[in-house]
């Protein structure tokens, strides 16, 4: 199997921003360096409804939405070249400055070109798996990190998905 870094990747980047800060506040935070994760789930949203029987009509059951929620954002097999996101863990655990930051997730082309991305709203890391230890590895390595948010936005894809699709093809086989 080939490394999966050159190939299709995602990029997860936090804003300096807590999300819930005055800017001025915001602006003593660090920036949060890029990581890179081999794969990405909880990119999705369920919608909770109850069924309510209306006498009389027998056909079917009305469906009346009650409240949404988001998945968590679960990132996999990770690479970062510090230690920014354990911070951002860690603030989440011991204090309220930082500890909920907006970013975005993005899928990366083999060529390093942006396909297309996913913002999310005052994220903040749950849950951290730490890796195997590889003595010859320079990088900090992530088994997975999870965040929940409270809500994604589709960016706009900066190339066709067909071709995504067709070059995702082409480099795993």
């Amino acid at each position: 199997m080939k490394d999966p870094l050159p190939g299709f990747r995602f990029i997860v980047t936090l804003d300096r921003a807590d999300a819930y800060l005055p800017p001025a506040q915001a602006a003593l935070l660090p920036e949060v360096e890029n990581g890179e994760f081999y794969s990405v789930k909880g990119l999705g949203a369920e919608l909770e409804v109850t069924s309510y029987s209306e006498g009389g009509v027998n056909d079917y059951v009305h469906q009346l939405p009650v409240r949404h929620a988001w998945s968590n954002i679960v990132l996999e097999r990770g690479v970062v070249s510090d230690l920014q996101l354990w911070q951002w863990y860690q603030n989440g655990l011991t204090r309220s400055l930082g500890a909920r930051r907006d970013g975005s997730i993005t899928l990366m082309t083999p060529a390093g070109e942006r396909a297309v991305a996913w913002n999310f709203r005052a994220g903040i890391a749950v849950k951290w798996s730490g890796p195997e230890m590889v003595a010859t590895e320079s990088a900090v390595a992530i088994e997975s990190l999870e965040i929940a948010h409270h809500g994604l936005e589709l960016v706009g894809a900066t190339l066709d998905l067909g071709e995504v699709v067709e070059s995702a093809m082409e480099f795993f086989s």
